[in-house]
């Protein structure tokens, strides 16, 4: 069974109660993502003046994760070209599921960013089915 690498777009639509939202079943997996997550997620809810109404549901849904920190190793594979053209933090968070792979974790990439979804397919990995 795939460990799953949640992508920010993923969290925040859970958090902000979008009209896509990942399935329930999803936070009962093995979830791990970029410690850039945890800085994405509290940025986007300040931007929105939201930090206060959606800090409780914010801290337990970043407590199902784990994370990655960001090392240079970790992220040594965003100075490199991608199969498909990324933004930087989408090459980021790509660079820290690559560095779990190569160490052998068998990841699944969770995420609604269209751009991500195909640069992750394009490196191999395989997607987590989301609701749209």
């Amino acid at each position: 069974m795939s460990i799953v690498y949640v992508d920010t777009s993923v969290a925040l639509a859970h958090l902000l109660s979008e009209d896509r939202r990942p399935p329930d079943d999803l936070w009962y997996s093995e979830l791990i993502s970029s410690r850039l997550l945890e800085y994405e997620v509290w940025n986007r809810l300040h931007a929105l003046d939201l930090a206060g109404s959606h800090a409780d549901v914010a801290r337990l849904t970043l407590a199902r994760l784990a994370f990655v920190e960001l090392s240079p190793d970790a992220l040594e594979r965003a100075r490199h070209p991608f199969p498909a053209p990324v933004r930087t933090l989408d090459a980021l968070h790509l660079s820290c599921a690559s560095f779990l792979r190569e160490r052998g974790v068998d990841i699944a990439v969770a995420t609604y960013d269209r751009r991500q979804a195909r640069a992750a397919r394009a490196m191999g990995f395989d997607l987590v089915p989301l609701s749209n």
